[in-house]
């Protein structure tokens, strides 16, 4: 087994305000791609939106958590049953690179490197505006990416708000305060 393969599933904090999350999947690496890019793969295990494919490019990331298990889990207090978010292409480099801004003030990469059969997926989730919504993006990333890879494999990914739940509680033991 490679040490890629025990690679930490967790996130780690790179730098204040910074998340980083990397997670070996099953490639190709532009079957990897294509989940990120394409809307209908990408709300499969995070959020639909037409994504353009150049810098400078607006899009809308539309969220319906409930939809991407079966069964979701309970949804947690605060949570709506759908979270639109504006977002724009910073930078993109087919199967590479993606980077986009998330909302208005943080900015998330995505890097995609071939490994043999699989693909390491880096994910920099930077200016993250206090340590409350640093717990509920680890966790978020952290789950989502557990569906993207169950799908991957050709498995049933646990229900994502009991998986969410479980990670949030376990990011505030693991991420400093």
């Amino acid at each position: 087994m490679s040490d890629l393969a025990a690679l930490d599933a967790y996130g780690t904090v790179i730098e204040p305000a910074t998340l980083k999350i990397q997670r070996l999947l099953p490639g190709p690496i532009e079957r990897v791609w294509d989940y990120l890019t394409r809307t209908e793969l990408r709300r499969r295990w995070l959020a639909s939106g037409e994504m353009p494919a150049q810098p400078g490019g607006s899009f809308e990331l539309v969220w319906r958590n409930d939809e991407l298990t079966d069964p979701p889990g309970p949804r947690p207090e605060g949570f709506s049953e759908e979270h639109r978010m504006l977002s724009q292409v910073v930078a993109i480099e087919p199967p590479r690179r993606l980077v986009i801004t998330w909302g208005v003030q943080s900015e998330v990469e995505f890097g995609l490197e071939i490994q043999g059969a699989d693909v390491l997926l880096t994910v920099i989730h930077r200016r993250v505006p206090d340590r409350d919504v640093l717990l509920n993006v680890s966790a978020g990333w952290h789950a989502h990416i557990d569906v993207l890879a169950a799908q991957l494999s050709g498995q049933t990914p646990k229900p994502h708000w009991d998986n969410w739940v479980r990670l949030r509680s376990e990011y505030e033991a693991r991420l400093p305060a």
